[in-house]
């Protein structure tokens, strides 16, 4: 059971580091979910958005990291 308890903490605390990184990236002006490519329709009383070219970019960025944190391991 102490697994479980040390898995929840690290998530916790990864989502923490993640929650900050997104804020000081939001301050620093880098447009994150206001990319070209990202999809905004505005209706009368409805807004549907779909942070397209943000989800991509922030895959390759991920994909580059994991990949370069297994490279490092072996």
């Amino acid at each position: 059971m102490s697994e479980v308890g040390r898995i929840i903490v690290i998530l916790g605390i990864s989502l923490i580091v993640i929650g900050g990184v997104v804020m000081l990236l939001g301050r620093a002006g880098l447009p994150l979910g206001r990319l070209p490519g990202d999809i905004v329709y505005k209706g009368k009383n409805t807004i549907f958005y779909f942070p397209l070219a943000t989800s991509i970019l922030l895959s390759l960025v991920l994909s580059v990291v994991m990949y370069l944190i297994g490279r490092f391991r072996q």
